[in-house]
């Protein structure tokens, strides 16, 4: 089987990871690789699909990148249509993209709060509708949502992220429930502290904060078991504790 797989959010952090892992282990797989980041989205598709000195990449590995605001409607459509004509139907759907900001409630502003609502919930469904016919039509496939320990519980100057990351939670819930009879997984992968480029500088030592590898790792071993089974949650914490 070479499954096609696409991950948004995809040109940094866990989304690289994520599509670095399933290059690495996963014979011919094709990536459908998308982000806003063009730039950022080739260097990751360069490293999926090219052995490096560091790199153990399994044989047949093709990585495309599909630039797109998985936010708005439009482009979303534009990108599942080039992504189908590149090849065809989608295996796995990973809804990585987001972004995370922090405020006060009475201080954050309504654009900043549509925002993270747009980037990290709207993203996931749009993206999601946009494949998930096919997916039924074959009765197959796995959709990832990547939601957060904040889409379980709240925490202090983060109204908007929370607020978001519920959604998320909740989509992913509405989901498996609308499609556990139709041969499609759904799992919402819920991580801690995951070390990125946005922790440089925060004063945290990296070793407090769970590498993107090891969460990356998950999502490969979650597709990887029987059809019978599903994870629908996981929840992935710092060892340490939270930040």
């Amino acid at each position: 089987m070479k499954p096609v797989v696409l991950i948004t959010g995809a040109s940094q952090g866990i989304g690289a990871a994520i599509a670095k892992m399933f290059a690495r282990e996963v014979r011919g797989v094709r990536l459908a690789l998308v982000a806003r980041n063009e730039r950022n989205l080739a260097a990751v598709a360069r490293a999926c699909a090219k052995p490096g000195p560091s790199t153990r990449l399994r044989a047949g590995v093709t990585a495309e990148i599909f630039p797109c605001d998985v936010s708005d409607e439009a482009a979303v459509t534009a990108m599942a249509a080039a992504v189908t004509r590149r090849y065809g139907p989608v295996d796995v759907l990973i809804n990585n993209a987001g972004a995370f900001a922090m405020a006060p409630f009475a201080e954050t502003k309504v654009a900043d709060f549509d925002r993270m609502v747009a980037t990290n919930l709207r993203s996931a469904f749009l993206v999601t509708r946009a494949f998930l016919p096919a997916m039924l039509k074959r009765r197959r496939g796995d959709i990832f949502f990547m939601s957060s320990i904040a889409g379980l519980g709240a925490y202090p100057n983060a109204a908007a992220y929370c607020a978001a990351k519920f959604g998320v939670t909740g989509l992913a819930k509405v989901l498996r429930a609308e499609t556990k009879n139709a041969g499609i997984r759904v799992c919402c992968v819920h991580p801690g502290a995951t070390w990125s480029p946005s922790w440089v500088g925060s004063g945290v030592a990296e070793e407090r904060i769970m590498p993107a590898e090891d969460v990356a790792r998950a999502f490969l071993d979650v597709w990887r078991l029987s059809r019978r089974t599903v994870v629908e949650e996981i929840v992935l914490r710092p060892q340490l504790g939270d930040v």
